[in-house]
C-alpha cells in the first residue's frame, strides 16, 4: 500500500488523524494532513482505507503496491 494527500484539498477535518494516528498528523499552524508514513505496515492498512473514505474532502488516496521479494541465486 501507497497513501498519498493532497495538501492544497485538505480542509484540515482531523479525522485522517483520529483514524490512523501512526500514518497522518496535522500541522499545528493550519491542520493540514502531514503524512507520516507513505508505506505504512498491513496492520494499519484498515485503518487507513477508513481515513480515505470519510475523508470530507477527499483529499487522501490509497494505491495498492505490490511487493517484490528479491530471491538471492546461489
Amino acid at each position: 500500500m501507497r497513501v498519498h494527500i493532497d495538501q492544497d484539498k485538505c480542509c484540515g477535518a482531523g479525522s485522517c488523524v483520529l483514524s490512523a494516528p501512526e500514518v497522518f498528523d496535522q500541522r499545528e499552524e493550519d491542520g493540514i494532513v502531514v503524512l507520516l508514513d507513505a508505506e505504512p505496515p498491513a496492520d494499519l492498512h484498515d485503518a487507513v482505507h477508513e481515513a480515505a473514505a470519510i475523508c470530507p474532502a477527499a483529499a487522501i488516496s490509497v494505491e495498492q503496491v505490490e511487493k517484490v521479494e528479491k530471491v538471492e541465486r546461489v
